[in-house]
């Protein structure tokens, strides 16, 4: 049989909650590298769902990596380690032996303190407990839409400082953390962005996010007290909307188990209850565009 006669078999897909999230079966990444009507139908997905699921993928890293850069090219992390023959495939390996080495997660976007933050990233699971380490996903657009219509109003023409200093930085000697932010300076992004491929609202703060830039304005600020106080409240407030269970989707990680998700449109959080374990998962992150 020719190989235009050959038909692959129909992705299978099974949306996991009402907000996001939907696990696809029946298909390889390793097939998906290497076809351009594969990739398509998992990118179409992915616009629809926001984040992909997928079990049972014992790919190669570099298929892993070939997959991921159908989406644009890979960036690497300067905090987390990259595997040396991979560049951009960031590992991030949690061990027994570093307990103080999960104090950092919050529901976050990835690096949203770059001016252009990543489109998006894969993450693959290599070692995981049996029970624990899940992650969470959260649905930023219908964050946004469910706001009150006063919220809406107050934050449509806001913008936000997001910082690597003031998180990964956190616990630096002064001198590495000065350092950090003058390769990485405090990005700028609106409050609320427009996705690029679906027009949707999306609510863009998260836990980079240190402060509004133009909020101190007459019609925010009558006395002194306004411009702390309100200012915080409300980026509390926004950023808390992630943590809303209706807008979420949890995924047990097996080995070999995959997720991609949309970073311009969803947050997410690791859960670190799972010590003392290995749990190793390997990210290919891709390089984004300018928000707006």
């Amino acid at each position: 049989m020719s190989a235009s006669l050959v038909t692959r078999p129909a992705i299978r897909v099974e949306p996991l909650t009402c907000a996001l999230g939907a696990e696809i079966k029946g298909i390889s990444l390793a097939d998906a590298s290497r076809s351009d009507d594969l990739f398509a139908q998992i990118k179409a997905l992915l616009l629809k769902h926001k984040v992909l699921f997928l079990r049972d993928q014992d790919i190669s890293r570099a298929e892993h990596v070939a997959f991921a850069r159908r989406f644009g090219e890979l960036e690497d992390h300067p905090v987390a380690g990259s595997d040396p023959e991979h560049p951009g495939l960031v590992r991030i390996y949690k061990s027994p032996e570093a307990p103080n080495d999960r104090y950092e997660n919050s529901w976050h976007t990835d690096a949203t303190w770059r001016e252009k933050p990543p489109m998006g990233a894969v993450l693959r699971c290599i070692e995981c407990p049996a029970v624990g380490g899940d992650t969470m996903w959260a649905n930023m657009a219908l964050a946004y839409e469910n706001l009150p219509a006063h919220i809406k109003t107050q934050i449509a023409g806001l913008r936000a400082r997001h910082s690597i200093e003031a998180t990964f930085g956190a616990a630096m000697p002064i001198e590495n953390r000065l350092a950090l932010k003058a390769l990485y300076p405090d990005a700028e992004h609106p409050v609320v962005r427009t996705h690029p491929e679906t027009g949707e609202k999306v609510l863009f703060v998260n836990g980079f996010t240190t402060h509004f830039t133009n909020f101190h304005t007459p019609a925010n600020v009558r006395v002194g007290q306004d411009y702390t106080q309100g200012m915080s409240t409300l980026l509390q407030y926004l950023i808390s909307q992630a943590m809303i269970p209706e807008y979420q989707v949890r995924w047990r990680w097996s080995p070999h188990s995959v997720a991609i998700w949309d970073n311009r449109c969803t947050q997410h959080y690791a859960v670190m209850d799972y010590a003392p374990c290995h749990r190793k998962m390997e990210r290919a992150g891709i390089m984004g565009d300018a928000t707006y």
